[in-house]
């Protein structure tokens, strides 16, 4: 799994740009790529957990210009191995094998 953190300015083009982004997250999500996705509560910038390769997920950032706008800063991507994960959304979750 990867690990992709933005950081997010007020730019009026970055919101402008975040209904395309989310529906696109949505297509994700539904394909098994994006497991989990939003912003921080004061909207600094976001976390995305992707069920993906290196290649992949530059793939995916490729293909949406969201990643590129004025506003948005991909701070990092970081490959990351869970302990424990939910079973079902908003059930908890069992130790991963």
């Amino acid at each position: 799994m990867l690990i992709l953190e933005l950081a997010f300015t007020d730019s009026a083009v970055r919101l402008a740009a975040r209904p395309a982004h989310r529906q696109r997250l949505t297509e994700l999500h539904a394909q098994g790529q994006l497991l989990a996705a939003g912003p921080w509560a004061d909207d600094s910038g976001a976390l995305l957990v992707f069920d993906a390769t290196r290649a992949e997920l530059e793939a995916i950032m490729a293909a949406d210009p969201y990643y590129t706008t004025p506003g948005v800063q991909v701070l990092s991507i970081r490959d990351w191995t869970p302990v424990v994960v939910p079973s079902t959304p908003g059930t908890g979750g069992d130790p991963a094998r």
